[in-house]
């Protein structure tokens, strides 16, 4: 296929000359020829602010939709009846940098949609340093709360090692947006150096128990 299937729409969706990640739903009742149909949700939009890294949890959360997204320095919880309307006595931060760990202290950011397990949410995030190399971890959230981490490993799972990882249009970046689970494996699609699409595998069971115990 040599046409764009999806791409920003709107000047204003750019942060940092880098564009969001896609967030919103596919239309079913278009033509097909209009491929995916992209309508914004964005927990802070009202608010004008720099509010990205938007990642929409599975299933609903006490009757509520719920989302991650990165407000300031900090991933945060927002939760909406409608997808619409993301009021901001529902929104909180879940977590933030650590001032006192090697690879996330500036900046965290969500990954991929929130994986539903038996233990909680297992939820993979970005973060990065005073050198700007981005890497990945991983976290566990409540399940009926997730605004309550049940643990987060202090060592990221994956960072940049391979030459298009390291060399690129913003270089040292890995930068997960999706991690679908088939047959116990998670597959971990990502951006590398903003410039490739690089996938990632692992055991479902492994990062599980990392997630919990690491």
């Amino acid at each position: 296929m040599d046409q764009l299937v999806v791409g920003p729409a709107t000047t204003e969706r750019h942060h940092e000359g880098v564009d969001d990640q896609v967030g919103g739903l596919v239309d079913t009742h278009r033509p097909a020829h209009d491929r995916l149909v992209m309508e914004v949700f964005d927990p802070g939009e009202e608010q004008g602010e720099d509010n990205k890294d938007h990642v929409l949890f599975p299933r609903r959360i006490d009757g509520r939709y719920a989302a991650l997204h990165r407000r300031a320095s900090d991933i945060w919880l927002a939760s909406s009846t409608d997808l619409v309307t993301w009021p901001e006595e529902h929104m909180g931060s879940v977590m933030g940098p650590r001032a006192d760990n090697w690879w996330d202290p500036v900046r965290i950011g969500g990954g991929g949609p929130p994986i539903h397990t038996e233990h909680g949410w297992l939820t993979l995030y970005h973060g990065y340093q005073a050198q700007h190399v981005y890497r990945i971890g991983v976290a566990m959230l409540d399940l009926e709360d997730p605004s309550r981490v049940i643990n987060r490993p202090r060592e990221p799972i994956f960072e940049p090692e391979e030459a298009w990882e390291i060399r690129g249009d913003v270089p040292h970046v890995v930068f997960s947006a999706a991690n679908p689970v088939v047959d116990g494996t998670v597959y971990v699609y990502y951006g590398a150096a903003d410039h490739v699409i690089g996938l990632a595998t692992c055991s479902l069971d492994d990062l599980i128990d990392y997630a919990l115990h690491g």
